[in-house]
């Protein structure tokens, strides 16, 4: 297929001119093009020349999906409190580092400290609302680094802070279901009881009808909702999982003998008990596509195999047998058809296309050679340009 390029004419003094609204399809004006383009796939819109690939990045196309990361400096001899986010772009296949967040004094997380040789601190993000956001980190003192949520807005580029929290935590239970937030147990400055216990959540979309995220930092809220019984999910990071109504999570990672799992139920603000099939099979990082959260998918952190959760008969059914590149699993993220995986320590990001037959599968190596990954998350791009 060949694409309408602009052609060139000679004018009486020997210049060369390009018009400078050449159409997109031939015979079409371009507003009727563009809507025509937009049901192509990006990636192939790329491959055929460049005003088709120049338009997948203007406001007139839709957002197609990237993928974002938290990223940790991994190089010895730099600062050990060095954490920043990125966004790949899989058209170009390119990082771009997502500008930092503005905070008063500027931020810093730690992720590594040679106090902690065997350990790594979290740091603990959500996607909600088609924005990051940033819940849980340790600061360079030791102590709670966000008094705020940090949010990053694709749809502005920029980041804006969320309500302040009640008690700021270096580590909890966070995850979300539909447009809102919920953060569990953990612990901030010093172990404390009742925050071990406590479980609240911030409806990020309240209200919004047409205006920017950081318009609505007014109407913002943490309501606290029916808290846990005792205080077994603050020992570490934990990732609670939004699936069919419920809030999932389990108290340790992987295969654990002391592993207890909670489901709070949202409508009826009450936990329950994990079905015992689900906490059995939650061996490894367990995700569930945001737009949707109706299949529950978990990497084996062993055994490198994918399994997505049947609630009708409380088993995981196989999607993939074990893959090395999916042993050793740590985190994952579930969005248009595909699931990305940390693994290797942070040293390789393994993408898996569970849409297509055969199942497809390829490693996106990280934005810098010496750089960990923390998490990943699967958002549309930036709209503006980074």
């Amino acid at each position: 297929m060949k694409c309408p390029l602009k052609k060139s004419t000679t004018t009486d003094d020997g210049q060369t001119t390009v018009p400078e609204d050449p159409h997109l399809l031939p015979g079409l004006p371009n507003h009727l093009s563009q809507l025509i383009l937009s049901t192509v796939r990006p990636s192939l819109l790329s491959a055929v020349c460049r005003r088709w690939r120049h338009l997948i990045y203007t406001p007139h196309f839709p957002p197609f999906l990237s993928l974002y990361a938290t990223v940790a400096n991994n190089d010895t001899s730099h600062l050990s409190d060095s954490v920043d986010f990125f966004t790949f772009d899989p058209i170009s296949a390119t990082w771009h580092p997502l500008p930092p967040p503005t905070t008063v004094p500027p931020l810093r997380l730690l992720h590594r400290h040679p106090s902690f040789i065997s350990r790594t601190l979290s740091v603990q993000s959500v996607t909600v609302s088609g924005c990051l956001v940033v819940i849980a980190a340790t600061g360079h003192n030791f102590l709670p680094a966000l008094s705020h949520p940090l949010v990053f807005d694709p749809l502005t580029g920029d980041w804006c802070v969320g309500p302040p929290l009640n008690d700021p935590r270096r580590w909890c239970a966070a995850g979300c279901f539909r447009d809102t937030v919920y953060v569990a147990s953990g612990v901030g400055a010093h172990y404390r009881g009742d925050v071990a216990r406590r479980v609240e959540k911030w409806d990020v979309k309240k209200s919004r009808i047409g205006n920017k995220l950081s318009d609505l930092r007014d109407e913002w809220r943490w309501e606290e909702m029916a808290g846990l019984k005792d205080g077994r999910f603050s020992r570490e990071a934990v990732e609670a999982v939004g699936y069919k109504g419920k809030i999932c999570m389990v108290n340790v990672k992987g295969n654990n003998a002391g592993k207890e799992g909670a489901v709070y139920h949202i409508e009826k603000n009450r936990w329950e008990k994990m079905p015992p099939g689900m906490v059995a099979g939650w061996n490894g990082a367990v995700a569930v596509a945001a737009e949707e959260a109706e299949v529950m998918y978990v990497v084996d952190e062993e055994k490198g195999g994918v399994r997505k959760y049947d609630d009708e008969s409380d088993c995981w059914h196989e999607v993939i047998q074990g893959s090395e590149l999916l042993k050793g699993a740590e985190q994952m993220a579930v969005g248009g058809g595909k699931i990305c995986v940390v693994a290797g320590g942070g040293a390789r990001i393994t993408v898996v296309d569970v849409v297509a037959e055969p199942v497809r599968m390829w490693v996106v190596d990280p934005p810098r050679p010496e750089s960990e990954v923390i998490s990943v998350h699967i958002l549309r791009r930036p709209c503006k340009g980074l």
